[in-house]
């Protein structure tokens, strides 16, 4: 900053006051309007503070990487990713490799550019407008359509819920005996207890390390005989049957790994990560930082989707290497696969497979159930959100814990969760198409967008992943007349 010398000349025929100051190329000699010299001296210098305090909105500036930095970094999208590989979606990738083998594994591939786009669009909606897609679509589409997607959302999640605590009972069961149904009661309370009465960024920490339990099922591996050249080869090139059995098998992985809970969850919680932190606004509002936010973002959610193909694939791969490859191919359950390692693997592959079920079950029920909650309050223009008392959002935390409720109510009833699974897939696969063409409606909406509308590779890439999603329900309802 350039300080001003007081030396004053006046020009007995202009009238002026010629100013001089010293900067750093010498001293300068400034003829400035009478009394006007401070005047112009001070807008100058705070121009300049201004100037190098605020960069442009748009400016792209990563920090230095570092480990620690990338680790904090991560949050909905990895918790969504993770939650993926619920004790459900591990029941049905076993079944997939024992009836399948290896050829089934290219479909995670396939699959993972498909989640990434519409799990980053879907995180980029409740980042810029600080809502979830409830609470978006609430406010520009009628509410008969809002209505439609939530009932059929809380149905659906509930089923999963009263699945995951099945599986979670019965591994635990097959680990230390006793019974089961008590185990069911005792996670099924756990969950709900943490979700309401734990601090809100204690829990998401708790989240994010519970992720380490699917590393279990890479380490079952090591257990298993692969062919590795047998199970490259499933991977990398399709192999396509057109048979029922087959294309039953590929609807439900598109259905466990394209899922509408988890694009709730991701939105919302962007959402709400936004709205505890005090230094940040909606992108919609106040639009700097968000190139850096995108950035986060999109490594959160491909490491997230990645990480859940990965412990995809290792179930798949594990599945097929023992159970396939010794004809036992009747798996309806995750526990049931837990237990036909034993014979082939060893009682250890079966402990590691069992004691992930666990860990990955106490993911995804709080996912499962707050995500319903989510979808309901925010359609209802409710106070929402896992970061407040429950006092100060008594609805959102009463429908959390009626969904995980009927969920463990269900474990006591002839319904059988695991059969009801069925059902459940075919409502989330009726449920993900009009949840996906709203979603991506929404990201090219400028009055829900604001200047970040979703456009390039990244937009077509989630209408690509609508139209999968469609083909596979086409093809599911087709199965069931012919």
């Amino acid at each position: 900053m350039c300080s001003a010398i007081a030396e004053f000349t006046r020009f007995h025929r202009r009238g002026v006051i010629s100013l001089l100051t010293w900067n750093p190329t010498g001293p300068t000699l400034l003829p400035i309007g009478c009394g006007e010299w401070l005047v112009h001296h001070k807008k100058t210098n705070h121009r300049k503070k201004a100037e190098k305090a605020l960069p442009p909105a748009d400016h792209k500036h990563h920090d230095p990487f570092s480990p620690r930095g990338f680790l904090k970094a991560l949050g909905p999208g990895l918790v969504t990713g993770a939650s993926d590989d619920d004790p459900s979606g591990i029941g049905t990738y076993s079944q997939a490799g024992a009836q399948l083998g290896y050829g089934i594994g290219w479909t995670m591939l396939f699959t993972l550019p498909l989640m990434v786009a519409i799990q980053e669009i879907s995180g980029r909606v409740g980042r810029i407008t600080g809502r979830g897609i409830a609470g978006n679509v609430c406010r520009h589409y009628p509410a008969s359509v809002l209505n439609f997607i939530i009932v059929l959302l809380f149905v659906a999640n509930t089923i999963n819920i009263a699945a995951d605590l099945a599986a979670m009972g019965d591994a635990l069961k097959l680990l230390i005996g006793g019974p089961g149904i008590v185990y069911v009661m005792v996670f099924g309370v756990t969950s709900v207890v943490a979700q309401i009465f734990l601090d809100y960024e204690r829990y998401s920490k708790v989240l994010k390390w519970l992720t380490l339990s699917l590393f279990a099922y890479v380490a079952a591996l090591f257990f298993a005989k692969v062919s590795w050249l047998e199970a490259a080869h499933g991977i990398a090139i399709p192999h396509i049957q057109w048979t029922p059995a087959f294309l039953t098998t590929l609807v439900a992985i598109l259905g466990t790994t394209i899922s509408p809970y988890l694009f709730f969850w991701q939105a919302s919680q962007e959402a709400e990560d936004q709205r505890v932190d005090t230094k940040k606004s909606p992108l919609a509002e106040k639009h700097y930082g968000a190139e850096k936010e995108f950035h986060r973002i999109r490594v959160d959610t491909v490491v997230g989707m990645v990480f859940s193909n990965l412990i995809a694939i290792s179930i798949i791969i594990t599945a097929a290497a023992t159970l396939h490859a010794t004809g036992n191919t009747n798996i309806e359950t995750s526990a049931q696969a837990a237990e036909a390692l034993r014979p082939v693997a060893g009682a250890f592959a079966e402990f590691i497979f069992a004691l992930g079920i666990i860990g990955t079950g106490l993911l995804a029920v709080p996912v499962l159930a707050g995500s319903a909650a989510y979808a309901i309050g925010e359609g209802r223009k409710w106070t929402v959100g896992l970061a407040r008392k429950p006092r100060e959002a008594v609805s959102f935390y009463t429908v959390l814990a009626l969904s995980a409720g009927i969920g463990i109510l269900m474990n006591f009833t002839p319904i059988s969760p695991i059969s009801a699974l069925y059902w459940s897939a075919v409502i989330n696969g009726v449920l993900a198409i009009p949840v996906m063409v709203l979603l991506m409606f929404l990201a090219r909406r400028q009055d829900v967008m604001s200047k970040f509308v979703i456009k390039g590779p990244l937009y077509w890439l989630g209408w690509l992943s609508t139209v999968a999603m469609t083909v596979c329900v086409v093809a599911m309802f087709a199965g069931f007349f012919f």
